[in-house]
């Protein structure tokens, strides 16, 4: 195969590969020795001559009709797909196909970028470059090579829109193609993942496949469930058909920042019926003093109980009732009610709407109905907020991202910022990283950083750059962390009487259209991390002679990637455009900085008007890598401890 054959195929329901973790000198070696090898080997160079063979034979596969394109195209792609020789002819036919079928030529960055896919590897492609295409290029071959395909995206509204842009091209080669969104029924998915090319966001796609081992057992087999039907059985159908070809898009988001947490499955457990022992939980947590009680570190969000805390506990909770007789149990309401108290802020980690407590996705700034905190976590903040209760859940299964997309038997993915966690990808899914070069050079001008005192300083200043630049007729976007940011920036525009639109987890149901419109010539968008994901902004000639669409970065991310895509929505395919920070030194990223130095530094600061662009980038610098690292870190301890799970299930003759 062209990815590396790192592991062997999975004894399962269906096609997979086994992961077991790997560890000792061969881990060691794999991560020195990173993905050099491949990209020495298969590199830009490699996959551009491809394209320039493939884009040569243009004037040879126009030549022929319909029936022959497919025909010749099904046979080419059955050859490549095992040994990668005569993928030109397989781009020439594809990009064909595209032509006649949806009316567009991919450009040599889109075959390159395909290439990419094709060989199992990370595709690098800025901002604009045509992903969309450039996947279901990638698609259309593995699938007429036999290989069913899922192509993974980062919500429900790409997942739907990409599928049915391509279904023309998919259907001009007579091959089947659906859509698997929230809300499906299980006959509805099953539909769809007969597909032999099938859109999915990765939730849904990972939650499926935990059904399907909650519904027939880990460890069970194909040969198993034939075994059963020849005894007269009927086990229920699986709902995919095997984890052949994966292509993510926006991998960067879906791979490493969604990574972090791992995905369960739950089942109803029922109500809580008296909401007491939540209050109380709630009121024992106001009376604890930090330090002294319990130890908390907000940028690592750990809460851990000191001996003093647990003393004081049991000595606190004698006359509290039954309840609370028993240590394990006060002593996980009492961390459960801090984590709730300090760790989760609404209009930051969830929100309320309708009455109910919407978990918030702090990569995308989407909210995520029908999701819930496990452990009465989710019922403490209902308590909290003075929401009506939902039912706990009890967890069925549940996988990381890292030992759920290593199971693809060949596993790709793009993005437009994939460079900085090039290492942790290699590690953790084998994927090699090419940059693949713009089809058109970026002109997009980047202007110096603003760093004010404080917030209030930082929001009047982004009033007073959106009014100058709107009075000038261009367009501008406004990014922020959390649905309060972006809802206080609001109220400031407001107070100005600069009329704007807002896009976060409250006003999300029309989120393409206001994405899309944030191109028009006057018009200021504030939006959440959303903006930077999926949807392209069309600037107007207008704004376009002008100086193109503005993108104003409120504060920096906790991952320089994020930062990275935000500005890449502006300046994309040659257009004109410009992007500038302005933040405050009050921000997070900043306040979470720990040590006497920084302390220092920042207390200097905030009495000064102005930050000088040295010193604010090594501060920034040293946010952004404390806080990747603090991120890997957990990534890798969510890996661990769900392989520590599965390993004493493997034990207790559960797997």
């Amino acid at each position: 195969m062209a990815q590396l054959a790192w592991t062997q195929l999975s004894a399962s329901l269906y096609a997979e590969r086994a992961a077991p973790p790997e560890e000792g000198v061969d881990a060691w070696l794999r991560g020195a020795a990173g993905d050099v090898p491949q990209r020495l080997t298969r590199g830009i160079g490699w996959h551009r001559a491809i394209a320039r063979r493939a884009e040569a034979l243009a004037p040879v596969v126009a030549a022929l009709d319909d029936r022959q394109l497919g025909e010749r195209l099904r046979r080419a792609a059955r050859a490549a797909w095992d040994r990668a020789e005569g993928r030109d002819l397989v781009l020439a036919l594809v990009r064909e196909a595209a032509v006649r079928s949806v009316g567009q030529r991919p450009y040599a960055a889109q075959l390159m970028g395909a290439s990419c896919l094709l060989q199992g590897q990370m595709a690098e492609m800025q901002t604009g470059e045509g992903k969309t295409l450039t996947a279901g290029l990638a698609a259309a071959a593995a699938a007429c090579a036999g290989q069913p395909v899922h192509v993974i995206t980062v919500n429900d509204y790409l997942t739907q829109r990409d599928e049915e842009e391509l279904r023309p091209l998919f259907a001009f080669l007579g091959i089947s193609s659906g859509h698997v969104i929230g809300g499906m029924t299980s006959t509805e998915r099953l539909r769809q993942y007969a597909s032999q090319v099938t859109y999915c966001t990765g939730k849904e796609l990972a939650f499926d496949y935990l059904k399907d081992r909650a519904a027939h057992g880990p460890g069970t087999r194909q040969a198993d469930l034939r075994l059963r039907r020849v005894a007269g059985e009927r086990p229920p159908p699986t709902l995919l058909r095997g984890l052949y070809f994966g292509i993510v898009d926006e991998a960067d988001s879906v791979l490493i920042d969604e990574a972090r947490t791992p995905l369960i499955l739950s089942e109803n457990a029922g109500g809580i019926n008296d909401d007491r022992l939540l209050r109380q939980a709630l009121a024992l947590a106001a009376e604890m003093r930090p330090g002294e009680h319990y130890e908390l570190h907000v940028a690592r969000r750990e809460l851990h109980l000191l001996p003093a805390g647990r003393m004081w506990l049991t000595e606190r909770c004698l006359a509290m009732g039954p309840d609370w007789g028993m240590r394990q149990v006060r002593e996980h309401w009492a961390a459960q009610a801090l984590r709730a108290r300090f760790l989760f802020h609404r209009n930051e980690h969830y929100v309320v709407k309708d009455g109910k407590v919407l978990i918030v996705d702090e990569n995308t700034g989407r909210a995520m109905p029908g999701r819930n905190w496990e452990q009465g976590l989710h019922q403490l903040i209902e308590v909290r907020e003075g929401c009506e209760l939902s039912d706990e859940a009890r967890t069925v299964a549940r996988i990381t991202y890292q030992r759920f997309f290593r199971r693809y038997l060949r596993l790709s993915g793009m993005t437009g910022t994939a460079s900085e966690g090039r290492r942790e990808l290699w590690r953790d899914y084998r994927l090699c990283t090419v940059v693949v070069p713009p089809n058109v050079p970026c002109i997009r001008k980047t202007w110096p950083t603003a760093c004010l005192a404080d917030e209030d300083g930082k929001w009047e200043a982004i009033a007073d750059s959106a009014s100058e630049l709107v009075a000038q007729g261009r367009a501008v976007l406004v990014g922020t962390r959390s649905v309060a940011a972006s809802e206080r920036l609001s109220e400031v525009l407001a107070a100005r009487g600069i009329a704007h639109e807002v896009l976060n987890a409250l006003q999300d149901a029309h989120e393409a259209e206001l994405v899309a419109a944030a191109g028009r010539s006057g018009r200021v968008s504030v939006a959440t991390n959303m903006a930077g994901r999926g949807t392209d902004i069309r600037v107007e000639q207008a704004v376009r002679e002008r100086g193109g669409l503005h993108v104003i970065l409120s504060e920096f991310h906790e991952s320089r990637r994020v930062d990275r895509q935000l500005f890449g929505r502006t300046g994309r395919q040659g257009d004109p455009g410009t992007a500038q920070a302005i933040v405050s030194v009050a921000d997070r990223i900043f306040a979470q900085q720990e040590g006497l130095v920084a302390g220092l530094l920042r207390h200097a600061l905030a009495r000064l008007r102005a930050v000088g662009p040295l010193v604010l980038e090594g501060m920034r610098r040293r946010a952004q890598r404390r806080a990747e690292r603090l991120h890997e870190r957990t990534r890798k301890e969510a890996v661990k401890q769900d392989e520590r799970l599965e390993t004493s299930l493997s034990y207790a003759g559960r797997c």
